[in-house]
């Protein structure tokens, strides 16, 4: 089967050439596949356009909708492929949306590509495809919290919380709105067994001026439990945009 991916002009695939703007590849240049569709609703996800389409009346908190046909273009693997081996880079950041619920079809795009390091952001409740796993280098996971909107039944799921915990592929980075938040992630790390040393809690928020504020007490409560923080560099390059 195709690919669906999120678009950036309508009929235009997101697939772009840029800086990683979070993560442990923080400042590396990568290139950007984005794909649509997601399984969970995030009230304050950014790229919302990948799955709020009309219709949708999963909450958000800008209530928008979007037209489906305009934010979404089903391309074939070896296409995507040839536009990804057309920007020159030699690493791939696969980003959604949920990308693994597109596993089998994302297997056999990378699987067209040459010299490649693949780097995969997930939102931690879909399993990786077998054949996929086996070519990519690192997974950045983002459990979501209560403050995203999502159940924790569907969001936290204790079987892929444990494999996530026992691949060493996987990073984990929590989205931090409030100080109360961090309770909840202490608790994760407890319950899972979550390595510290590959935990990042980032700030929410879709400006420089809103990041600067929280990345004030954020950074105290890094250094405080011996936690990562991580920045979201695109959003005070490019400003909250597609393509970028």
């Amino acid at each position: 089967m195709p690919l669906t991916l999120a678009t950036t002009t309508p009929g235009e695939p997101e697939i772009f050439a840029s800086l990683q703007g979070e993560g442990r590849s923080a400042g590396l240049p990568c290139t950007f596949v984005r794909l649509s569709r997601c399984n969970l609703a995030c009230t304050w996800c950014d790229t919302a356009y990948t799955w709020r389409f009309d219709g949708d009346n999963r909450p958000h908190r800008d209530g928008m909708a979007f037209d489906r046909k305009a934010n979404q273009v089903v391309l074939d693997e070896a296409d995507v492929a040839a536009r990804i081996m057309a920007l020159g880079g030699n690493r791939l950041v696969i980003t959604g949306g949920e990308p693994l619920l597109q596993g089998a079809a994302l297997a056999r795009m990378v699987t067209l590509l040459s010299g490649h390091t693949i780097e995969i952001e997930t939102n931690g409740t879909v399993q990786p495809h077998a054949e996929l796993d086996a070519m990519v280098s690192q997974y950045n996971v983002s459990p979501k919290l209560s403050h995203s909107g999502n159940a924790a039944d569907i969001a936290l799921i204790p079987e892929r919380l444990l494999a996530w915990t026992n691949e060493p592929k996987a990073h984990f980075k929590f989205v931090i709105s409030a100080p109360e938040d961090l309770a909840e992630v202490l608790d994760l790390i407890d319950r899972f067994a979550l390595p510290k040393a590959r935990v990042q809690l980032m700030p929410e928020g879709t400006s420089s001026a809103v990041l600067r504020q929280r990345e004030l007490w954020l950074a105290p409560l890094c250094l405080q439990h011996g936690l990562g923080m991580t920045d979201r560099l695109h959003i005070h390059l490019y400003g909250d945009s597609r393509g970028t």
